[in-house]
This record gives C-alpha cells, sequence and structure tokens, in this order.
C-alpha cells in the first residue's frame, strides 16, 4: 500500500511564499514511483485537452504505423530523447504491446481432491494479497477502515506467492484447519496481457506524454523536434505528429497570420480616412513599432512566453499608440496652420524657424492630455497586470505589453511623432510645397 506524507508548511507562510512552480517542485519530490512518471495540469484544463486532442500533458507525439512491436520500439526511443531536451520534466510513451500480469489458474483436480471449490480459492487470494477491512477505528468524528493482508516481503513475486500464501483446508469444529501452498492447488505465474490497440487517420497510433516546465511550447518543440530527427530513424511507412497544446499554438498562429496583417491594414485605413493625407498615415504606421518596444521590454523583465494572450495585448497596444499618435499630430497640424495663417496676414511665406515654433507649440500643448491618458490607462492596466485570481495568468499577459507600450509610447508621442513631422514638413518647404 503506498503511503504519500507532504509536509507543508502554515497556512500564512504558504500563502506569503508558495507560487504553482514551487508546489508542483515540492509535489515532484515528494511523489516519485518507480515506473510513475508525473504530469501537473489542472483538471477541468486536462479534460479539455482530453477530449480535443487526446493529450492530457502540454506536449504530445503521436506515432503511426502499421506494427505494435516497432511502434512501440521507436516510442520509447522518442521518449528517450525527449527526456534530454532542456524544460522536460516528464516523459512517458504508452506501452501498447500488452502489459505484465499475474495469473493465478485453478488446478480443479487438485482443488478436487482438497474438497475445495475455486470461490473458496478465489477468496482467499482476495484477502491475501488484495487485502480486507476487518474492522473500523474511531478517532474523535473521523472513522478508518483497517484492511488485513499478506505483507509485501511474502508477496513480492510468483514463487514467494505460490509458497508462503497457504489455503486452509477441513477444520471440523474445534480444530484448527490444515495449511497447504497456494502452488500445490493453483499454478501462478506472470503472463503478459492483451495489448492496447488505438487507431488514427486509419492507423495505430501510440502515444508520448511530455510536460515541460519554464520553455515556451513553440521553442520547446522546435528543439525536441531537431533531437528525435538527429537520434531516432523511422522505417518506411511510421511517423509522429506533435500534439497536445500545440495543436492550440499552430492553429493560433495561422489566424494570427491573418488577425495582424488585417488589424494593421483596418488601422492603416482609418488613419487615411481622418487625414486624407498619405503623409500623415505614414507618420503614425511608423510609430506604431515604437510604441512595441516597451511591451517588448517588460515582457522580458516579467520572462513572459509569447502567447496568444501576449498577441492580443500586442494588438490592443497597436490600436492605442495609434490613436496617441493622431492626437499628437492633430495639435501638430493646428499649431502649424495658425503659425501658416499669421504669416499669410502679415504677408510673408513660413520658415524653418516657424515651423520649429509650430512644433514646440504643439508637442508642448500634448504634455498634459498624453500624461493624462497614459496615467489613466497604466491605473486601470496595472491591477490587471499584478492580480493572483482566477483568469490572471490570461489577463496579466495581455495587460502586460499594454503596459510597458504605453511607457514607450510617451516617449514617441512626445519626441519621435514630433521630429518626424518637423523633418517631413521641413522637406515639404524646401520643395515651396507648404504655404
Amino acid at each position: 500500500m503506498f503511503e504519500t506524507v507532504i509536509n507543508l508548511k502554515p497556512e500564512a507562510e504558504w500563502r506569503a511564499g508558495m507560487s504553482t512552480d514551487k508546489l508542483i517542485a515540492e509535489l515532484d519530490k515528494a511523489l516519485q514511483f518507480p515506473g510513475v512518471s508525473n504530469a501537473w495540469t489542472l483538471p477541468i484544463k486536462a479534460r479539455i485537452d482530453m477530449l480535443s486532442t487526446g493529450i492530457r500533458t502540454p506536449i504530445g507525439i503521436k506515432v503511426f504505423g502499421k506494427n505494435l512491436d516497432e511502434m512501440e520500439k521507436l516510442a520509447k526511443q522518442i521518449e528517450a530523447v525527449v527526456k534530454t531536451v532542456p524544460g522536460t520534466t516528464s516523459a512517458f510513451a504508452e506501452r501498447i504491446t500488452g502489459g505484465y500480469y499475474l495469473n493465478i489458474e485453478p488446478d480443479r483436480n487438485q482443488l478436487a481432491r482438497y474438497g475445495l471449490s475455486v470461490g473458496e480459492l478465489q477468496d482467499v487470494i482476495g484477502t491475501a494479497l488484495g487485502g480486507e477491512m476487518v474492522t473500523t477505528t474511531v478517532e474523535g468524528r473521523e472513522r478508518f477502515g483497517v484492511n488485513v493482508r499478506y505483507p509485501r516481503e511474502l508477496r513480492s513475486t510468483p514463487q514467494q506467492i505460490a509458497n508462503q500464501l497457504l489455503i486452509p483446508i477441513g477444520g471440523e469444529m474445534g480444530q484448527a484447519p490444515a495449511m497447504i501452498p497456494l502452488g500445490q492447488v493453483a499454478k501462478v505465474e506472470i503472463a503478459k496481457g492483451a495489448p492496447g490497440i488505438r487507431t488514427e487517420n486509419a492507423l495505430l497510433s501510440a502515444y508520448i506524454y511530455v510536460d515541460i516546465r519554464e520553455r515556451d511550447i513553440g521553442g520547446y518543440v522546435a528543439d525536441a523536434k531537431r533531437a528525435v530527427a538527429a537520434q531516432v530513424k523511422f522505417p518506411p511507412g511510421y511517423y509522429i505528429t506533435w500534439s497536445g497544446q500545440f495543436e492550440y499554438m499552430e492553429r493560433a498562429i495561422e489566424k494570427m497570420k491573418v488577425v495582424i496583417p488585417v488589424t494593421l491594414l483596418i488601422i492603416f485605413l482609418l488613419l487615411y480616412l481622418n487625414f486624407r493625407r498619405l503623409t500623415e498615415t505614414v507618420i503614425v504606421m511608423l510609430s506604431v513599432p515604437f510604441a512595441l518596444v516597451g511591451g517588448v521590454w517588460l515582457m522580458w523583465l516579467l520572462d513572459y512566453n509569447l502567447s496568444v494572450a501576449v498577441a492580443v495585448g500586442f494588438i490592443a497596444l497597436a490600436g492605442v499608440a495609434a490613436e496617441t499618435g493622431v492626437v499628437m499630430l492633430i495639435y501638430l497640424d493646428h499649431a502649424w496652420e495658425a503659425i501658416k495663417v499669421k504669416c499669410r496676414e502679415s504677408g510673408r511665406t513660413p520658415n524653418v524657424g516657424d515651423l520649429y515654433e509650430a512644433v514646440m507649440e504643439g508637442a508642448v500643448e500634448r504634455v498634459r492630455p498624453k500624461m493624462m491618458t497614459v496615467v489613466a490607462i497604466m491605473a486601470g492596466l496595472l491591477p490587471i497586470m499584478w492580480g493572483t485570481g482566477t483568469g490572471s495568468e490570461v489577463m496579466s499577459r495581455i495587460a502586460a505589453p499594454m503596459v510597458g507600450g504605453m511607457i514607450s509610447s510617451t516617449v514617441l508621442t512626445l519626441a519621435v511623432i514630433p521630429a518626424i513631422y518637423a523633418l517631413v514638413k521641413q522637406w515639404r518647404l524646401a520643395r515651396g510645397l507648404e504655404r
């Protein structure tokens, strides 16, 4: 009987210092059994993954072929290779050709000789090897069943079971029954059981379950693919596919290849419809990558991996950065138009000095509304980014790019856009395009 004891810290200390990774590390240290591989996930998440991909772990490898023995051989090789890839916490290949079982086959002639039935023999075997509850202990309001069975040292091998497990026979009223070893009335041996057959896409399949930590799924799978390709040779007709959450990531990447360009195109069209000029539209679009820099740096500082939630955060950041850029350009245009009106009233042509004056005036007027915008957005996002409740893992990765991007966007809007605007207008002035 397995008994696991996990010593946890006092509740206050546990809440203050425990995290998911630390808890998994402690459980991994406490729960290590030969032939058993640990894979940690959440119950509902595991059910959803199982229903959608057939794999309970973050990464799954499916081996396809025609011969179960060859597939199990390949699966074991892949398991050994994957365990060497950095970030792997556990890898387990299914044994599909059948496991080993303890078979106890009654000898009916010998049972008849001793006056025993098959049912009586099975009752003794079930009690001796499986255990039987004989009483219940009472400790306050708690009740615990007490099971009795043979100690492990008497039932660890088929030979010990055959020789040490005693079967009572006879025994009249008031007399102790005689005992004979189980091996005299039954054949005890280890036998191989039936294979487990799974099919997919009209081919036999075998699964390797892989659990990872502190690695992004995409980077891990890329490393694992290279390792498997270099060290495992596949016979003709046998191949593997990568499954689990990696399937979600691949589907998300394919969708993002469409969503991100369409989003940027929509932003471009809206900017052009607003300004009715290609120059200002291009200035704002060039400013978007500068705003994304802050989000990238904050993601690096927080050690967040790229995910769908992060991509959503960057898409939202691109919209906010474009919005603030539009407001800055509107202020600059208003200041420049006012300067040109003054120049026309005084009967002269605007020069570079007038342009710099307009840029400085427009940029200074934008400082207060820009800071108000940044403070308001960050005040709403910081609690989301540092939250620890349900769903915080997803929401924090959406908020983090926007928080970092708002910081770089502030510098961008107040310094870079006015500089680009001044360069463009100066070029137009030199060619007489501004009046």
